[in-house]
């Protein structure tokens, strides 16, 4: 009788935490759209309203994926050690290379604003779940190798992203780097170590977040689609990356480099997902 009790209970919750995660999910998308068809301080608020919805979206998908347990391994992994590792690099210039915030994103942490650390774990939960998705043999091989791949996957699914968020935030004059040379091709204005940088300390987050999330992970929905709340802001965050280097930011060299190097894990990871799709027709 308590199991018939609790089970329509739970599914009511989970339905609850699902519209949640969808609802956070659709807004952070409309924040985004109107960001480069504004300027000046309002594109700054945009800025910083637009990472924190999204911030709260991606802690809703891991609620949903993982419970309690997913939102709090989001805020100490990504969030606490993405501001551990800025506080650092912008003291020490490691891992990333020398640079400094401008004092344009609001309040700041030991030099570091507070939106940089949301940012990390933005991106980092939709990193993750492409990473699942994306590792050869997940679910299949043995839990270390399975979580060597999901890490690597998943790494570089994070680090990429910034070949497009570096360019845009140095252009819009919230951060400065003292020597951008040398650079990745077509990414002038940030240099090489800052990528490098941003793959090592990737792929120990999501590797860090894979294992102390556990075994226990729930499907993002329960009819089996892969294509749960996350990784579709991460294929939202792709194109629309892309279009904006595109047609209104004027860096159609980034919009090609970080299509390539962010298309690697976008690219397949949209095919899985349509693939998925279309098998359930």
């Amino acid at each position: 009788m308590v199991q018939v009790q609790e089970q329509p209970a739970l599914s009511r919750k989970l339905g609850v935490g699902r519209r949640a995660a969808w609802s956070l999910a659709a807004v952070a998308v409309l924040c985004q759209i109107p960001y480069p068809l504004v300027s000046g301080s309002l594109r700054d608020v945009l800025t910083v309203v637009g990472v924190v919805v999204f911030c709260l979206a991606s802690m809703a998908a891991a609620a949903l994926r993982h419970g309690v347990r997913g939102p709090l391994v989001l805020l100490a992994v990504a969030g606490l050690g993405g501001l551990a590792v800025e506080v650092v690099g912008v003291r020490t210039g490691f891992p990333f290379g020398t640079y400094e915030y401008t004092g344009t994103l609001g309040l700041g942490v030991a030099g570091v604003p507070v939106v940089v650390p949301l940012a990390w774990i933005m991106m980092a939960w939709p990193a993750l779940e492409a990473g699942r998705l994306l590792a050869p043999g997940r679910g299949h091989a043995g839990p270390r190798s399975t979580r060597v791949r999901t890490a690597v996957a998943g790494g570089w699914a994070l680090a990429s992203w910034d070949v497009f968020l570096d360019p845009q935030m140095v252009d819009a004059g919230h951060w400065s780097w003292t020597d951008p040379h040398p650079a990745l091709p077509g990414v002038e204005g940030v240099p090489l170590t800052n990528f490098l940088g941003w793959v090592a300390v990737s792929v120990v987050m999501i590797a860090a977040m894979d294992a102390l999330c556990g075994h226990a992970v729930r499907r993002p929905a329960e009819d089996g689609r892969p294509a749960g709340p996350a990784v579709v802001l991460y294929l939202w965050t792709y194109a629309s990356s892309v279009m904006a280097c595109l047609v209104f930011f004027s860096r159609p060299q980034v919009a090609l480099v970080g299509g390539v190097l962010m298309g690697l894990a976008a690219v397949p990871l949209a095919v899985r997902v349509a693939g998925a799709a279309g098998r359930r027709r």
